[in-house]
This record gives structure tokens, C-alpha cells and sequence, in this order.
């Protein structure tokens, strides 16, 4: 058994209303931890519900400089009495610098931009007990030269996707993810058409990409052909994705995971993509889905679902990103820090 205390950012409470995001993530990790018998401390949003022990963040914004001076005051003085066995951070490092220097171990998980001046800095105060890990071997590659580095992808917890062996003749291609040009829903627009498949876009539409809904989206919504749902919540999302011929993900953003895509993959649902980001990681082409450079490439690819057996999709996600494997990797690190910290 392992006393762990754990960090989130302190802007949104654990688990969020809707599937996704770090701190859905670190919801389920915190579950599988206690379920196998770890003692672990959250620090996170007051509002937050845990299977471990709750920490309110006394600061409630990330970049705030008092905030911080709060947040990292808090996280010293539980560390300090607390006798844990590490620190593992899904927040700001800045929480961090006091405790750089002792001799606890800690480990640093990015799941989105990396500063290098961060990483460079905290290696050299922490002489080396504190690590590093991201979410893809795509999110790390540049920074992977500094200090000691692990990767461990995202995963889903496998009871909230229902396996569908077979959706049906008239299964439709669905989009699922923000309603903004990045994420591609004016491109799987196109591909459905191009295809004669119908499509089902799901999402929410920030307010900032409204106007980018209004003329590249709206103008296609049929009923039909295309169709638009709006966000969905976790149970809507299970049906829809499990209903569906395959995901389309034809992201024009270096995507450091995709967490959409291990949900499709754990319905049975293949995942079309661009070769972006993490794409490739996450895909396996040929077996869960298919990876193509352009539009043209993704078209082909719908034609070649047939080849896709669903069942290979829910195996990859049980062997890669389910609850199980991505917290058996974390308690992996967690033994080889200590090891470290002896010798």
C-alpha cells in the first residue's frame, strides 16, 4: 500500500459534469488506486467527490499569483505532516518548487503543452526526484531528452462503454468532439458526403466558434444527410457511439491523445483519422480503424470498414487504455521512484 497525494487543477471539481478532461481522468485513477488498496490524497476544487481523501484548494485559478501562493502553501504544509510516499501532479509544477529539493519522490504528468523552461528548471531544483510523464510518445518527443521520462497513455473505465458487435446496415459516421475548425467537423462533413454515409455530429459549440458553426456547419444540417444533436452526455454517448459505422476524427491540431477515440474503440466503433498528433498512436491501422494523410485518403478508408473486426477495437482498449492498464503503468513508475529515492 502506497500513500499518494495526487493534484488537479484547481479550476473545475472531480469528476466534471461531462466525459473528458483531466479531471475525468483523474477521477478514474484515483478509483482504481483505492480499489487496490492505495491511500491517496486528492488536492483539488473544493466542490470535488473522491474515493480518496479530499484537499480543497484554498486558490481557484490556475494562473493566478495569489492562487498559487495559497495553492503551494497548502500542498508544503499536508506534504510536510503527512508521511506520503510521493507526489503526483496533474497541476501547475509551480505548486511544486518547495518541495522540489526534498528527496520525496514526485512525478509530473502533462497532458497538454509542455514547457520545456518548466522541465529543464524542475529537473535541475529536484536533482533529479522529480519525473516526468505525458500522454503520448507524440507530446513527449521533444522534451524527452531532459530528466527522466515515462509515457502512460489517457484511458476510459471500461464499465461506461457498452461493447456493440453490430450496429446495423444503416449505421451512421459520427463526429464527436468541440464544434471549432481544429477538430475537422467541416471535414467529416465532407467525407460523409463524399461517401454517401450519413453523418451524426456531436458537441458542444464554444462561444468563440460560433460564427464558424453558423457558416461552415449549420448550412449542411439536413436532418438527413447530416445531422446535429449537441452535446452529449455520458450515457447519450455510449448510445452514440456504440451505434455508429466508425468515428471520424480528421483533427487539423497536433492532438496530444484523443481520449474520443479509446471510447469508440472500447463500443467496438473503428476511428477514421488524420496522421495528426497522437493519432497514429491510438489507432492501429489496419485493425481499430485507419490513419490517411488527407481527406481523399480518410473516403477510401470509410469504403475499407468492413475489414475492421469490432471486437480487435474493445481489445486494444482493454490492453491499452482501459482503467486497468493505465494504473498498473502508474504504479509500475511509482515503485521504479521509490527504487530510485533507495539507492
Amino acid at each position: 500500500m502506497l500513500r499518494i497525494a495526487l493534484t488537479v487543477d484547481p479550476e473545475l471539481p472531480v469528476p466534471p459534469v461531462h466525459y473528458g478532461g483531466i479531471e475525468r481522468i483523474v477521477d478514474m485513477l484515483v478509483k482504481e488506486l483505492v480499489r487496490r488498496g492505495h491511500d491517496v490524497t486528492v488536492f483539488a476544487h473544493p466542490d470535488s467527490t473522491t474515493a480518496g481523501q479530499l484537499v480543497p484548494w484554498p486558490g481557484r485559478v490556475s494562473q493566478s499569483r495569489i492562487d498559487t501562493v495559497l495553492n503551494t502553501a497548502k500542498l508544503l504544509s499536508r506534504i510536510l505532516v503527512g508521511s506520503f510516499d510521493l507526489l503526483h501532479s496533474f497541476s501547475r509544477i509551480a505548486y511544486m518548487t518547495p518541495l522540489l529539493p526534498l528527496r520525496l519522490p514526485k512525478l509530473m504528468t502533462y497532458q497538454r503543452h509542455i514547457s520545456h523552461r518548466s522541465v529543464k528548471l524542475g529537473n535541475q531544483l529536484s536533482r533529479g526526484t522529480l519525473w516526468f510523464s505525458g500522454i503520448s510518445h507524440f507530446l513527449i518527443r521533444d522534451a524527452a531528452s531532459i530528466g527522466t521520462w515515462r509515457m502512460v497513455f489517457n484511458g476510459v473505465p471500461l464499465a461506461d462503454f457498452d461493447f456493440s458487435a453490430n450496429p446495423g446496415p444503416h449505421a451512421p459516421l459520427v463526429f464527436l468532439g468541440r464544434i471549432e475548425e481544429i477538430k475537422g467537423p467541416h471535414l467529416a462533413i465532407e467525407i460523409a458526403r463524399r461517401s454517401g454515409i450519413p453523418l451524426v455530429i456531436a458537441g458542444n459549440v464554444p462561444a468563440e466558434h460560433r460564427g464558424f458553426f453558423e457558416t461552415q456547419i449549420r448550412p449542411h444540417l439536413d436532418g438527413s444527410q447530416v445531422s446535429y444533436v449537441g452535446p452529449v452526455d455520458d450515457k447519450s454517448k455510449n448510445l452514440l457511439l456504440g451505434s455508429a459505422r466508425a468515428l471520424l476524427m480528421p483533427v487539423l491540431w497536433e492532438e496530444p491523445f484523443g481520449i474520443v477515440m479509446a471510447e469508440a474503440m472500447a463500443c467496438g466503433t473503428p476511428v477514421i483519422g488524420l496522421a495528426r498528433g497522437a493519432v497514429p498512436e491510438v489507432i492501429s491501422d489496419g485493425q481499430t480503424g485507419y490513419v490517411a494523410d488527407d481527406v481523399r485518403g480518410l473516403v477510401a478508408a470509410v469504403q475499407r470498414l468492413d475489414r475492421i473486426n469490432r471486437a480487435d477495437c474493445r481489445a486494444r482498449v482493454e490492453q491499452m487504455f482501459s482503467e486497468h492498464a493505465i494504473v498498473g503503468q502508474y504504479e509500475a513508475i511509482y515503485r521504479d521512484m521509490i527504487a530510485a529515492r533507495r539507492r
